[in-house]
Order: C-alpha cells, then sequence, then structure tokens
C-alpha cells in the first residue's frame, strides 16, 4: 500500500501541475479589438479596461475576466447578417459595455466575486455604426445608446436563458430590429 501511496499521490496532482489553460481576460493586449473576417457585418472596439463594466466595477478584476466583448461582437454580427439587404455593410464599434448586474464587494468577502442582478445595474451598451448601400453610399450613421432599466422584467423569450450574455443579446436584438426591421426577400423564402 506505501509503494502505491506515491503514485496514486502523483496521479492526482498531474492536473494541478500540468498546463492550465489560462483564463481569458478581455483587457489583455493580445486581445483582439475587432472580429475577423470579411463579412457584410463588421464589429469592434477599443480596450474594454476603459468601458464602464471594469473601470467602474465593484470588482474588476472579475469583471475583466472572460471574453464577453468578442461573444457579444460574435452575436451581433450573426445576428445582423441575415437582416442585411444584397450587398449592404454593417460596420458598428462598441464604444462602452456595462453588463447587466454587478458587483457589491461591500456585502463581504464571500459575495465579492458574485456578480448581483439588481434594477439599480441596467446593461447599456454604447455604438457608433455606419449602414452602406451595395454602391458604398451612407444609408444611416449615428451614435447610440442601448439600455434596458427594466431588463429584469421584460420578459421576452427564453431562447437566451441560459446565457450569461442574456440581456446585453437581447438589448442589440431589439436594436437590431429597429435598424433592420425585416430580412430580405430572399432570406424569408
Amino acid at each position: 500500500m506505501r509503494a502505491l501511496l506515491p503514485g496514486l499521490l502523483v496521479c492526482l496532482l498531474y492536473p494541478a501541475l500540468g498546463q492550465a489553460a489560462p483564463v481569458r481576460n478581455v483587457t489583455a493586449a493580445d486581445a483582439p479589438r475587432a472580429l475577423e473576417g470579411d463579412g457584410p457585418v463588421q464589429v469592434r472596439w477599443g480596450d474594454p479596461a476603459k468601458f464602464t463594466e471594469i473601470a467602474y466595477s465593484g470588482n474588476r478584476w472579475e469583471a475583466a475576466r472572460g471574453n464577453w466583448v468578442q461573444e457579444l461582437a460574435q452575436h451581433l454580427a450573426e445576428q445582423a447578417g441575415p437582416r442585411l439587404q444584397p450587398g449592404q455593410r454593417l460596420q458598428v464599434t462598441f464604444t462602452d459595455i456595462d453588463l447587466a448586474g454587478d458587483y457589491e464587494p461591500w456585502r463581504g468577502p464571500r459575495m465579492s466575486d458574485v456578480r448581483l442582478l439588481r434594477e439599480l445595474y441596467p446593461p447599456k451598451i454604447s455604438l457608433s455604426y455606419q449602414l452602406s448601400e451595395a454602391g458604398g453610399q451612407l444609408l444611416h450613421s449615428a451614435e447610440q445608446v442601448l439600455s434596458d432599466p427594466g431588463f429584469l422584467h421584460s420578459g421576452g423569450s427564453l431562447r437566451y436563458r441560459n446565457d450569461s450574455l442574456r440581456y446585453e443579446k437581447r438589448l442589440l436584438d431589439r436594436w437590431l430590429q429597429q435598424l433592420l426591421p425585416a430580412a430580405p426577400a430572399a432570406a424569408r423564402r
């Protein structure tokens, strides 16, 4: 039994000693600042460290974890693409993001890493966009602030119910419905 103990200990500790996958951090120097590709929808963003979500967070380190900016950009591109008319292009720049909820470290060490969802902390996304037609002529261009103060009571579909970015994705979906109300006729067939 004693001869097995060192081997068993090494087997149990091996995963901890191995190369663990690094936790993605949106503020890392090598983190993307735009979606790759040359499709009809281009989404980019500046330094997330300057976004309200991180700059004014109760827990900057926890707020910077993950890949949430790129996930929101990818969602926007996937939802907007089918809504564009053939040849149209949409360029969006996220200028500020504040995710729904916030950290309240004053509640004690056991709660400092917990994002609390309350009406006090609605999702908010500031962006600028340019929508151009096939010939390159500008159709729309504006800066907008998207927010949903009643996000906890807005209902909506259960489409994103298990998604940590459900409120922000719903906010982007509503904006796209206003900007691009109907999908092209070819896509509806």
